[in-house]
């Protein structure tokens, strides 16, 4: 059926089709069925009285249609719901027609016979109605498209549960011909050789590469919703090996309200190759810290600065201050948290956290309660060219904010450190671990609580790697990779910044909390995934180029130093480690010998290194750790 005719004919169409619906229900039910014990005997009913019956039936149940607005629907979008009351008001109706037959003093046929006839006339509403929106899904798809089994997709499906199933039907159905499905793989052995929505299971994840040789499969869906990340894993680097396109189903969460399944698929992405668990949050509890409290975010503008606003807004603080000096960015989220949360209070301040009175001047406005500082210089090599401007950001203006925070009574400020501050080998790691020892000897003398905690590597970060791997495989490669056994830990922007939110709620005062990053990666093995994930072939297509580590680079990092140990929470993804004796005092003699090398315009690296080496003990140059 064409969609535009049928369009243009519906207010005429469908009335037509159930007054036949009606006219055949009559005669069906008077001719074919002649059971007493549903209906007084067919004979007893005169024909005048059946075309009497019919024509009630006809004006009623239109009248009820226009009432309920039936007529009004659009029919390749009716579902389920929409069907059972196609048949309950059909049998409303005819109910309807026996009341009048009995005022009007016919005594045939009786309620039995209409009320049978009223279920039949509903039945062939819908089944016409289902005929129609099958016909109407076929234009759709196939409008303007000629396919062919040469032009057909062939389809691997993962996964022979419900999803599966739906996934099917809609491609038989609404994309009838655009794809041809080969089969079902299911890892369940006792479905083989069955079919799901007349698909075959033909295998299991060990036959996915064989089939997809074999048959030349163009596209995989990976149905499974419900399936540890292990597994999923698995799955899909084995879908990665092969030639063919694959699209995910999102978390089962994600999907759960959608009825269009299909629709859902999306590409696979480096994050479903990690194997990492969905974080778990214990969202009451970081309600009541947030709730109605000025929080401020420095480095609010970049990207886990951009995230903790976001899931800050969720519990809805009194004020958001959002601070940077870089106004584009911070425009930005600005915007979209304002569309989002258009009642509450958000504020945008541009400013450098080394200005010490500017931001005395934000905490005496303001007040802020708690502070999240995620503001930092953070890329290790323009830090080792540039080691003063990491220390005046980093350290001093750490430094700044600690002494604001506890001179206007903040409640509790959390330094977003790093990885690299463990054992660094370079300038930024060592300035954040600067960072962390002003955290914890503050923390020892002041009415605020400060806490750090310390992640590893975000996927999609500014700065990081997965971004510069895409463009340079947009680019046609090479894709760089500094050493083929470097490895970093890697989270993503969203788990990293609601671990960081779950970790305040164990904070007294003095912790730096670790979180849990999994197994290392390989950055070779994450430069080849992504290769793959772009439907490339290494070597063929793209090539891998080793550049050699970076200045301040070093092949592997660390979680704790030797000297730390860790401790437990409640949750299974955060620990604390042991904190350090040291005092104020001791940090103030540190930060005066770097305060000397600003003030006389040091810029000799060599001496800057020396003076971290005696201020930072566990710093180190990276020939002494990567073993050059």
């Amino acid at each position: 059926m064409n969609v535009d005719s049928f369009g243009k004919y519906r207010n005429f169409l469908l009335p037509l089709m159930d007054s036949i619906s009606v006219i055949l229900g009559y005669y069906l039910i008077s001719v074919l069925i002649t059971d007493s014990f549903l209906m007084d005997p067919i004979s007893a009913i005169t024909r005048n009285e059946i075309l009497i019956s019919i024509i009630l039936a006809i004006i009623i149940l239109q009248t009820i249609f226009r009432l309920t607005k039936r007529y009004s629907n659009i029919i390749r979008y009716e579902n389920n719901q929409d069907y059972i009351m196609y048949i309950l008001l059909s049998i409303i109706s005819l109910l309807i027609v026996s009341l009048i037959e009995d005022i009007i003093g016919m005594k045939n046929p009786s309620i039995k016979f209409n009320l049978t006839t009223g279920i039949l006339i509903g039945t062939l509403t819908v089944v016409y109605r289902l005929v129609i929106r099958y016909a109407l899904l076929s234009d759709i798809a196939n409008k303007g498209i000629n396919y062919t089994p040469e032009n057909q997709e062939k389809v691997l499906i993962i996964g022979g549960g419900y999803s599966a199933n739906n996934i099917i039907k809609t491609l038989q159905t609404s994309l009838k011909g655009k794809y041809n499905i080969i089969g079902i793989v299911d890892d369940n052995k006792k479905r083989i050789g069955y079919s799901v929505a007349g698909v075959k299971i033909i295998g299991n994840r060990k036959d996915i590469l064989k089939i997809c040789e074999n048959e030349e499969i163009d596209t995989i869906f990976f149905t499974i919703v419900n399936i540890d990340n292990k597994n999923k894993k698995e799955i899909l680097e084995i879908c990665n090996k092969t030639s063919a396109n694959v699209k995910v189903l999102p978390d089962l969460r994600e999907i759960i309200s959608s009825e269009n399944l299909y629709g859902s698929l999306r590409d696979i992405e480096i994050e479903d190759l990690l194997g990492r668990e969905p974080v778990e949050l214990d969202n009451n509890n970081i309600k009541s810290l947030i709730n109605n409290k000025v929080v401020l975010v420095t480095g609010g503008g970049g990207s886990i600065g951009e995230e903790l606003c976001r899931q800050i807004m969720i519990h809805h603080p009194k004020q958001l201050l959002m601070l940077d000096i870089y106004e584009n960015s911070l425009y930005n989220i600005e915007l979209e948290l304002k569309d989002n949360y258009p009642n509450d209070d958000i504020k945008a301040i541009i400013a450098n956290i080394r200005d010490k009175e500017r931001m005395f001047e934000i905490f005496e406005e303001y007040s802020p309660e708690i502070v999240f500082h995620a503001a930092a210089h953070k890329h290790v090599p323009l830090m080792e060219n540039n080691p003063t401007e990491a220390i005046k950001n980093n350290v001093f203006g750490t430094y700044n904010l600690v002494n604001a925070c506890d001179k206007y009574n903040t409640k509790r400020f959390i330094l977003i450190s790093t990885d690299k501050a463990v054992n660094p080998t370079n300038i930024m790691g060592a300035t954040k671990r600067l960072c962390e020892m002003i955290i914890q000897a503050k923390d020892k003398e002041s009415e605020t609580e400060f806490v750090a905690v310390r992640f590893g590597n975000v996927l999609g970060s500014n700065g990081s790697v997965v971004p510069l791997f895409k463009k340079q495989i947009a680019n046609g490669g090479p894709v760089t990779v500094t050493h083929k056994d470097i490895t970093r830990f890697f989270m993503t922007i969203p788990e990293a910044v609601a671990l960081v939110l779950q970790s305040i709620t164990y904070a007294k005062g003095g912790e730096i909390f670790v979180l849990n990053m999994g197994e290392p990666v390989k950055i070779y093995d994450l430069a080849k995934s992504l290769i793959e994930l772009s439907g490339l072939t290494l070597g063929k297509d793209i090539d891998i180029t080793f550049t050699g580590l970076r200045p301040g680079e070093k092949l592997y990092e660390e979680i704790l130093m030797d000297e730390e140990n860790l401790e437990g929470t409640g949750h299974e993804k955060i620990f604390i480690t042991e904190p350090m004796n040291f005092t104020m005092r001791d940090v103030e003699e540190k930060l005066d010998a770097f305060r000397e090398i600003i003030n006389k315009e040091i810029t000799d690296k060599q001496i800057i290194k020396e003076t971290m080496k005696k201020c930072v003990p566990t710093y180190k140059e990276p020939k002494e750790v990567n073993g050059e």
